[in-house]
């Protein structure tokens, strides 16, 4: 049910209520007794538009003449800490559902821990444009945790970097006086479908991807990129990838040794920009088979791919090819110890060439 100016509301996660008296981008101020309390749309829920629960609210036109002022909300003063006159922010993301990562949205949120006022917007791009896409302004009062805005899945593709504009100010009192800055992140965004990627942080009650804007007064080092860096990245890991080849075929001869081959896509593509699910799925898959075909002669040879935990489709995915396209050979859990439940080992067997012939 959509909520309204005037709804009796109360909230989902917490003890309290109150009458909507504004509703601001994703936020409703509720009036408790005189005081405004902002509240985010998707915690409140509707009891009533005339009566407030448990506790029924005059309505002003009984209880207070028509010419009557509403009294202004009471403005708290700022209690300031020490140490806080060194600038310290924090951008946190927090997943929805943490155990439905692929299809979980996202709530951005500030952390101002100074003694500032923060006038702050982010925004957000993809690798490949140039222009920016709004996210979110607005002041951030001292010492306050701030949620920014929401972000879809779909949003991700087009969030490889993020830009954080501020400007810093106290009120009513002197104060030295801090640059405003411009902090741009580049940001991988396929760590918000990986579990091990969200950690904890003091700033937070549950795992989140954070990043620091700002500590020790300071913004932290601001990342640029130019196309002939980019270039340059490409052809360096297409040379360490060559490198790599030649030191496998030089060592053909020790079968018994193994390898390892990371599936992970941050490692097998420089982005994933443009990219579905599926898109990268089937590369992963393209990249175990091209394995699985070069090392089908050296029997006896073991080959660890590691695959990560996560919702286990890629885990799936790899299991079907070795029953169907591969079958025969030896497949195991690799080693807890060294790679943890993300990882499965396949040992080469002398299969014969009729039964290895891909459908």
């Amino acid at each position: 049910m959509q909520i309204k100016i005037g709804d009796n509301v109360r909230y989902l996660n917490a003890v309290g209520g109150g009458r909507v008296v504004r509703i601001v981008d994703n936020i409703a101020y509720v009036d408790e007794d005189g005081f405004e309390t902002p509240v985010l749309l998707k915690e409140c829920v509707v009891v009533g538009n005339t009566t407030r629960f448990n506790n029924p609210v005059p309505t002003p036109e009984k209880e207070l003449p028509k010419a009557a002022a509403k009294p202004a909300p009471l403005s708290l003063p700022v209690i300031e800490t020490p140490g806080g006159d060194e600038l310290r922010l924090v951008l946190g993301f927090e997943p929805s559902d943490i155990k439905a990562l692929s299809r979980s949205t996202f709530d951005a949120y500030i952390v101002n821990d100074s003694n500032y006022y923060v006038y702050l917007a982010l925004m957000s791009r993809s690798a490949d444009s140039a222009e920016w896409t709004h996210r979110f302004d607005g002041l951030i009062e001292p010492n306050m945790q701030e949620f920014l805005c929401e972000i879809e899945p779909s949003d991700l593709p087009a969030m490889d970097r993020l830009a954080v504009q501020y400007v810093v100010f106290k009120r009513s009192k002197a104060f030295g006086a801090v640059n405003p800055a411009l902090v741009e992140l580049k940001v991988d965004t396929t760590k918000f479908a990986k579990l091990h990627c969200f950690k904890s942080n003091p700033y937070f009650d549950n795992p989140v991807i954070a990043f620091d804007i700002a500590e020790c007064g300071r913004p932290v080092a601001q990342v640029s990129f130019r196309s002939e860096d980019i270039e340059q990245g490409i052809k360096a890991k297409k040379r360490d990838i060559a490198s790599q080849n030649a030191v496998r075929k030089s060592a053909a001869p020790l079968r018994a040794d193994i390898i390892e081959v990371d599936l992970h896509a941050d490692e097998l593509l420089d982005t994933t920009a443009g990219l579905g699910p599926a898109d990268i799925l089937n590369m992963q898959i393209d990249r175990f088979c091209s394995v699985m075909d070069a090392n089908l002669r050296n029997v006896g040879q073991k080959i660890v791919f590691i695959h990560g935990k996560g919702e286990g489709v890629l885990r799936q995915a790899i299991m079907k090819e070795l029953t169907h396209r591969y079958k025969g050979h030896d497949v195991q859990d690799a080693s807890f110890r060294e790679y943890g439940f993300g990882a499965t080992q396949v040992t080469i067997r002398n299969i014969s060439p009729k039964s290895q012939r891909r459908k």
